[in-house]
């Protein structure tokens, strides 16, 4: 008995999906459509370039946002962090005491001081 849908082979490519316009991702992320361009611009999300175009999928937007998400720091397991905190009176190194520069102007007031004596 045959199955009433068919099954797609590994080996044979689907039907194509939608494409979507960058103005259309942007309004489905709710970001500016500036953004979308960039980010694919700069090789930080995937895309198709398609007819000298930005271009993407439904997997190219679950992508870019799994590439966007953030997650807690917290184990939920421990409770806690999981990276450690440091206190500023754990380093070993004392922190350096930064001192401003005299302005230039003072400083060749000072230089020639010596040479009008």
């Amino acid at each position: 008995m045959k199955p009433d849908t068919p099954k797609l082979h590994q080996d044979k490519p689907g039907p194509p999906g939608t494409l979507y316009r960058p103005a259309e991702v942007a309004k489905i992320l709710r970001c500016s459509e500036w953004w979308v361009k960039e980010q694919a611009r700069n090789g930080r999300i995937p895309y198709s370039w398609i007819g000298g175009s930005y271009r993407f999928t439904d997997v190219h937007i679950a992508e870019i946002v799994r590439l966007f998400e953030r997650r807690p720091a917290v184990d939920m397991s421990l409770g806690r962090t999981s990276t450690p905190r440091h206190s500023r009176s754990e380093g070993t190194d004392p922190a350096v005491q930064l001192k401003a520069r005299p302005p230039r102007r003072a400083r060749r007031v000072a230089e020639q001081a010596p040479l009008a004596a």
